[in-house]
């Protein structure tokens, strides 16, 4: 446990840091309202990570670098075990973060490198395939009168999409979407340790995967974000290594579809629980960019974000010493009244929506954001075209247990054929 100065002052409620339920994000926005209130930072033993829930100070901590290293974000929780760390290394993985860990000057060096591949006009380049690829998904279910809207539609299409940017066969979804909630479940829930087992096996496929991707492309470069890495490696810039260019397609293959799978899947449920948002969106589709703003706001996929104490920091009047662990309540902050007038309510037309903090901020902005916000859009405008009248079914929703990535496992609807 890290230790504080409050100046003799209690920094915090004790009873909000019991109540805290880290890996349960079904539904936590009372407490975080709460929290904001009465402890905007807290203690979580269970986590050993300070928790931070106001805007104000989850801003101030992703615009300070120096102060708040990205360096444990895809750190475990809790020490593996030796038998999970024994199948990791007798595997061969190396796996590390390809950027969101990085500090500088690596973050510099290698963000420089890949974003010669990864340009807003290869992104745009996207939608048509994009659209089709919507469009022919809708339509297979589209007579049908039901559906379930995150296997039938936002399970896969996202993965779809970063594998054409990345070069994988489409035939590898079901395995890439199994190694990658293993990569989640690892870094960000609490598995048991046979859990853990069956993931590690996973990661290891998973790196090595990455590894043969990267090794195909330095041997004979193609039209994908790997092969633009390979060439420019291959062209005597040696800036980013091969290691670290596996550990990029590594990163871009779990966020590249991972967090738009639950973008889509929160934007769903959101907006037909709230129905008369889903008939603005069906009455007028210029409205779908603002509406995709305000889902990345009111229900981020990315729930909670890690950052580690590197100088002495005070944060809501809590001196927070080198060393310490803190947890950004992203899903908190996006509805903090003080930023968000009624930061609760659902509102596609919100004026301030942008101003949300679902892809970070400063130098460690998510890279992929402009392909989310493409996806997103073209798939909101296809479904609300080809399906206006849509309805949520009766059912229960369930979560992932985990801290950080937050969509609903199914979104059941129905609509008149």
């Amino acid at each position: 446990m890290t230790h504080l100065s409050t100046g003799g002052a209690c920094p915090y409620s004790q009873q909000v840091a019991d109540e805290f339920r880290p890996f349960d994000i079904a539904d936590p926005f009372a407490f975080y309202a709460r929290a904001r209130e009465e402890a905007p930072i807290f203690y979580s033993a269970e986590l050993d990570y300070w928790v931070v829930s106001r805007y104000e100070d989850v801003r101030a901590i992703f615009k300070d670098p120096a102060t708040f290293s990205s360096e444990n974000t895809q750190s475990s929780y809790k020490a593996r075990p030796a038998a999970v760390q024994r199948v990791l290394d007798e595997g061969g993985f190396q796996g590390h973060s390809g950027l969101s860990a990085r500090q500088p000057p690596d973050h510099t060096r290698i963000r420089a490198f890949v974003n010669k591949a990864f340009t807003p006009r290869r992104v745009a380049s996207l939608e048509p395939f994009i659209r089709d690829l919507a469009e022919r998904t809708i339509g297979a279910f589209e007579g049908d009168g039901e559906a379930d809207l995150v296997s039938q539609l936002s399970y896969d299409l996202p993965a779809l999409v970063i594998f054409k940017l990345l070069g994988v066969p489409d035939e590898d979804v079901p395995n890439v979407k199994e190694w990658a909630l293993s990569r989640v479940l690892m870094n960000f829930g609490d598995p048991g340790e046979e859990e853990q087992l069956g993931h590690a096996r996973n990661l290891v496929k998973y790196w090595n995967y990455c590894v043969a991707l990267i090794e195909s492309r330095l041997e004979t470069p193609t039209d994908d974000l790997p092969g633009d890495m390979a060439r420019v490696y291959n062209s005597g810039d040696h800036t980013v290594g091969t290691h670290e260019m596996a550990s990029l397609v590594y990163g871009m293959l779990t966020a590249g579809h991972e967090t738009t799978t639950n973008l889509l899947s929160n934007a769903f449920r959101d907006l037909l629980t709230h129905r008369e948002q889903w008939e603005r969106l069906v009455a007028d589709p210029a409205k779908i960019p603002g509406a995709v703003e305000e889902m990345l706001r009111y229900a981020p996929s990315v729930f909670t974000w890690k950052r580690k104490v590197k100088k002495p920091a005070t944060v809501a009047g809590v001196e927070l010493p080198v060393g310490a662990n803190v947890l950004l309540l992203l899903g908190s902050a996006n509805r903090d009244p003080a930023q968000f007038e009624r930061g609760d309510e659902l509102d596609v037309e919100r004026s301030n929506a942008r101003e949300h903090l679902a892809f970070g901020l400063g130098i460690h902005y998510c890279l992929g954001a402009p392909l989310a916000r493409l996806e997103s859009r073209v798939v909101l405008e296809e479904l609300t075209r080809r399906l206006p009248g849509l309805r949520l079914k009766a059912q229960d929703f369930t979560f992932a247990p985990n801290t950080s990535f937050r969509g609903p496992d199914q979104v059941l609807v129905q609509w008149e054929v």
